[in-house]
């Protein structure tokens, strides 16, 4: 055994950082933040799978360079103010959004993709009590 003993040992072990102001044994809210899994908190299990994680933002970086070269700084500040301006604007916590101006802004609207076929709405797991739903949206919960 080391010389730093074992009560060093378990502190180095803990971090005491995530432990809430309500305590270790606070229970997890299930309806808010999904079931608990050991396999979210593993590292990624392909080396292709963060690539693939941020493609949508190494694409959107690569046009903004390349808007940049060809046309001047004007046209991807310009594009990211729209951008900005398209995320604001949100249905209810509980209605299903296309994001169809999304779409449109990045060019994906006349492409079929995986989620416009396997992505329908009424078979969505996502849907919940509007009430409590909006509450927790506007911070009342």
């Amino acid at each position: 055994m080391n010389s730093r003993g074992t009560a060093s040992l378990l502190k180095d072990s803990i971090s005491f950082t995530d432990i809430s102001a309500s305590g270790l044994f606070e229970g997890h809210d299930v309806l808010r933040r999904g079931f608990t899994s050991v396999k979210n908190e593993l590292l990624p299990s392909h080396p292709l799978e963060l690539t693939e994680k941020n493609f949508q933002l190494n694409q959107d970086k690569t046009n903004f360079a390349r808007l940049r070269n060809v046309q001047g700084i004007h046209a991807p500040l310009k594009l990211q103010m729209e951008f900005r301006a398209v995320k604001q604007v949100q249905r209810l916590p509980f209605l299903h959004s296309s994001n169809m101006a999304m779409d449109i802004l990045r060019g994906n609207d006349e492409c079929i993709g995986f989620e416009d076929i396997l992505n329908d709405p009424s078979q969505s797991e996502v849907m919940g009590e509007p009430h409590m739903m909006m509450e927790h949206k506007l911070g009342l919960l």
